[in-house]
């Protein structure tokens, strides 16, 4: 198994811990020597001291001539002994025997010792190993009076009786060793933790480690690496920085200004200490990418790093590769900038301006002006329309925008149109075929600056709709081969998008032209409305919103105004049949929800039926607002499907207001019913139906809308429908609306009173008479005298067949406007119906008799009855029927 090295903290402890155990054994070791010494010492002073004074003690000398020394000596020995604090008092004779001991067993027994120097009259001390143990004794002469040494006294003490010095200073000195243990682990832990952050919790392992790594990468990258100090001196140099500087081998301590061979730039950047990103410096023959941060600690510079590499084999491939970079995203700003519109002439433009000035300095696009108009150019057609021309000035001499011109077939653009092949012209000065051109232009076109050419053609679909021409001035190389690709990859993306533009426009042209083909040209005469219409096609295509006008019997009239979901030929052509539907529905005289409910009926069967012939396409829906004003009674019933409310202006005071008609379904969801909303309405009340593409826009929300319309209504309640359709439009669109707006106008009138007439008939066949002189005696009144011939056979046949086959009340009216319309009036609801009678026949030739004296007649349902209706024109008009002549002419088929 691995062993990990000791960190440097851990060595360090485990030296400071060696330091103080070896402290404290050298403090113990050295504490035991001087104990030892200082008991050696000790017992020896105070042998000495007690044998001399026992010695010379009074009574010694008579005690040692008693006959028995030993009684007399013993107790005085032992007493001695007690009081000094000794291990033993010991008197000897000359001949080492034993007078006196502490263990009595011991009197009479030779001397432990060495009693020759007391016996030549010296004191003397030794260490013996005793009966007592090891022992430290003292030996002092004994003389007479005469200085004869007579006996010898001895007085010890056993070693391990001294004072224990050694027992009360080891705990001081072994805590003062674990205290510096103690503080040696302390500044152990805070040497190890200021490591740890200083290396970053690196191990010695991960620290050799990396030493070994960083030594092997800097000598071993490709790269140069300086470290330079704050003063400029040089630290550190790798094998590559060496090799691309040519510095010597004593390089590192020098001063960077003193390294010969470094060129002063370099020597400037690396004194200076700034900062630097692939700064190219000369370094010899070399050309390198300098690199420099500064190093910084506690916010103090402390030098910098330079990183070096040898650009030099670099410059070549970069231009290249960074020529390709331009071009690849040149072409990517071409595929997102050009085609973004399907227009032609803002497609042109489109590529100009891409390719300005990046590519080339003036751009010129030129197309067949059947291109422009969505066709496909003839191939005989040599002569072209300027549709774009951009430049990186404005005042050069190229030909204008809008003009057209022909290229003699010797220039490089009529032979890239005859050959469908791409032309390079780099220097035009020397080119005769293009000066050929027209001479005077040209020339001005060299002595402004431009020199080079490319004509490219533009090719769709095999089909060559025009020529693009690249031109430089300002750039001083001329075009090249690899332009020339360039070139012809930027028309190919733009002559798709011009191709699609050309197509889109033809379809638009040919939708714009059904549409307007299917909406009315020319609104019917009538006198219950003055209108003013306004329909704008979407730019973006048309759509199937229309309007419509339809005079109605008794001086009525409908207006009409709806939308078709979706764009195209499509919508146009469903939009020409429902306002062909509406016109039928019209002439059957039925309430506004009536018609929705019809309508809604054909859009359902109409999208049934297309969805089931054609995949995927269908109606999907339409919406629609029918109303009906009626002049006598200003009384206006309006209905709904999906459509935005109309608006209502009041002729006094301009407020305008929205009515809150019954929101029905739009047409073609079916199972809802639709609802008629009736409402009088003031003299001279503009009435104001439009589509959403009018009050709708993605910029804002559709109450954004109604509010700016409201605006446009309010300001000017005085003015004429016809004003009012231009200020709205004004108001609320921009230049090119996204969606088709239609919208219709209508301010109201009233038929005058002296132009109605209307009797209460008497349910009597008698009355019949008395109905034709009153009708009579009323025309006479408004002039219409040559007309009382006809409306007497009329009336009555109306009148009496109102009260044969109707019932009452029967009422009869008069209305005198563009026409002379008679309506009789009954509460039943069975209608007449027109029959041819045989010869045999005495009745059923009364209807055929209006029908051929009247220019229409009709029946209307009321919610009382009915209403027959029959219009005769004015004298003097086209359709003026002689009732006489007609009526010789009826009595001779009879």
């Amino acid at each position: 198994m691995d062993r990990r090295p000791w960190s440097l903290a851990g060595q360090v402890f485990a030296l400071q811990v060696v330091v103080v155990v070896f402290l404290v054994a050298a403090a113990v070791l050295a504490l035991v020597l001087q104990s030892r010494h200082d008991n050696n010492a000790e017992a020896r002073n105070r042998s000495i001291a007690v044998a001399q004074t026992f010695a010379h003690s009074p009574g010694i000398l008579a005690a040692l001539r008693a006959p028995d020394p030993s009684k007399v000596l013993q107790p005085h020995t032992e007493a001695a002994r007690k009081a000094a604090d000794v291990d033993f008092i010991v008197v000897t004779n000359t001949k080492g025997i034993r007078y006196t001991h502490p263990r009595p067993g011991q009197i009479g027994k030779k001397f432990v010792g060495n009693i020759g120097p007391p016996l030549a009259g010296r004191v003397y001390t030794e260490s013996v190993n005793g009966p007592l143990g090891h022992e430290v004794q003292a030996l002092v002469p004994v003389f007479d009076r005469g200085d004869k040494v007579v006996a010898v006294v001895a007085a010890g003490l056993k070693v391990n009786h001294v004072t224990g010095v050694v027992a009360r200073q080891l705990p001081i000195i072994l805590g003062t060793g674990a205290a510096a243990l103690a503080f040696a682990t302390g500044g152990t832990a805070l040497v190890a933790r200021r490591l740890r952050r200083q290396t970053h919790r690196l191990g010695p392992a991960e620290m050799t480690r990396m030493y070994e790594h960083h030594d092997a990468v800097l000598h071993a990258v490709r790269e140069g690496v300086l470290i330079v100090g704050a003063d400029g001196r040089l630290l550190l140099a790798n094998d590559e920085a060496r090799r691309l500087l040519n510095l010597p081998r004593d390089a590192e301590g020098r001063h960077v200004s003193d390294l010969p061979g470094l060129d002063p730039g370099t020597v400037e950047l690396l004194v200076s200490g700034r900062a630097a990103t692939d700064e190219v410096q000369l370094a010899g023959d070399r050309l390198l990418a300098v690199s420099q941060r500064p190093t910084e600690r506690a916010g103090a510079r402390e030098g910098t790093v330079a990183t070096l590499r040898d650009s030099t084999e670099l410059r070549a491939l970069s231009g290249r590769a960074e020529s390709a970079r331009q071009r690849l995203r040149l072409l990517y700003d071409a595929g997102l900038g050009i085609g973004t519109t399907l227009d032609v002439v803002g497609t042109a433009e489109e590529l100009a301006r891409v390719a300005v000035p990046r590519f080339a300095d003036f751009v010129t696009v030129d197309l067949a002006d059947p291109v422009l108009r969505g066709d496909e150019p003839a191939h005989t057609n040599t002569d072209l329309r300027r549709a774009a021309v951009h430049g990186i000035r404005d005042d050069h001499p190229l030909y204008e925008r809008d003009r057209l011109h022909g290229f003699l077939p010797s220039t490089p653009q009529a032979r890239a149109l005859r050959e469908g092949r791409s032309q390079l012209v780099p220097e035009l000065f020397a080119a005769p075929d293009w000066l050929a051109q027209d001479p005077e232009r040209t020339r001005s076109i060299v002595d402004y600056g431009i020199h080079s050419l490319i004509a490219v053609p533009l090719r769709a679909r095999g089909v060559i709709l025009g020529v693009v021409d690249f031109w430089r001035s300002e750039k001083p190389q001329p075009f090249d081969a690899d332009d020339l690709s360039l070139a012809e990859e930027l028309v190919a993306r733009a002559s798709v998008s011009i191709d699609n533009a050309r197509r889109y426009t033809r379809e638009h042209a040919l939708a714009v032209a059904l549409q307007r083909s299917l909406l009315p040209r020319e609104l019917p005469e009538q006198s219950a409305l003055e209108v003013a219409h306004r329909y704008l096609p979407a730019v973006s295509g048309v759509s199937g919103d229309w309007f419509d006008v339809i005079p109605l019997p008794g001086s009525r009239v409908a207006l009409v105004v709806g939308d078709v979901v979706g764009h195209g030929l499509h919508a146009a052509a469903t939009m020409g049949r429902l306002r062909t539907a509406v016109h039928n529905f019209s002439t059957l005289d039925l309430t506004p929800d009536e018609i929705l409910g019809h309508l809604d009926d054909l859009v359902g069967r109409i999208d049934q039926e297309e969805v089931e012939t054609t995949v995927g396409v269908g109606v999907m829906g339409a919406t629609c607002l029918y109303a009906i004003y009626d002049p006598v009674s200003r009384d206006c019933a309006m209905a709904r499907a999906g459509h935005p409310p109309p608006a209502l202006v009041r002729p006094d005071g301009g407020g305008v207001t929205f009515p809150d008609l019954p929101a029905g379904p739009p047409l073609g969801l079916g199972g809802m019913p639709f609802e008629t909303a009736e409402m009088k309405l003031e003299e001279g009340t503009q009435l104001v139906l439009y589509t959403d593409g009018l009050i709708e826009d993605r910029t804002r929300d559709i109450d954004e809308g109604i509010e700016l319309l409201r605006r446009a209504l309010a300001s000017h309640p005085g003015r004429s429908p016809e004003e009012s359709c231009r200020a709205v439009l004004d108001e609320l669109l921009p230049g090119r609306p996204k969606d088709d707006v239609a919208l219709l106008i209508a301010r109201t009138r009233a038929l005058p009173p002296d132009c109605v007439a209307e009797w209460d008939v008497p349910f009597d066949p008698a009355a019949v008479a008395g109905m034709r002189a009153a009708a009579t005696e009323k025309l006479d009144d408004w002039g219409l005298s040559a007309l009382s011939f006809a409306m007497e056979l009329v009336l009555s046949e109306l009148v009496t067949n109102a009260i044969r086959h109707g019932s009452a009340p029967v009422t009869m009216r008069l209305l005198n406007d563009h026409g002379l319309t008679c309506e009789v009036a009954d509460g039943s609801s069975t209608s007449p119906h027109l029959r041819y009678a045989a010869a045999t026949d005495e009745g059923g030739r009364g209807l055929f008799l209006v029908a051929q004296l009247t220019e229409r007649w009709g029946t209307r349902y009321t919610p009382q009855g009915k209403v027959i209706w029959a219009e005769l024109s004015l004298p003097g008009s086209e359709e003026d029927v002689d009732g006489a002549a007609l009526l010789d002419m009826f009595d001779t088929e009879l």
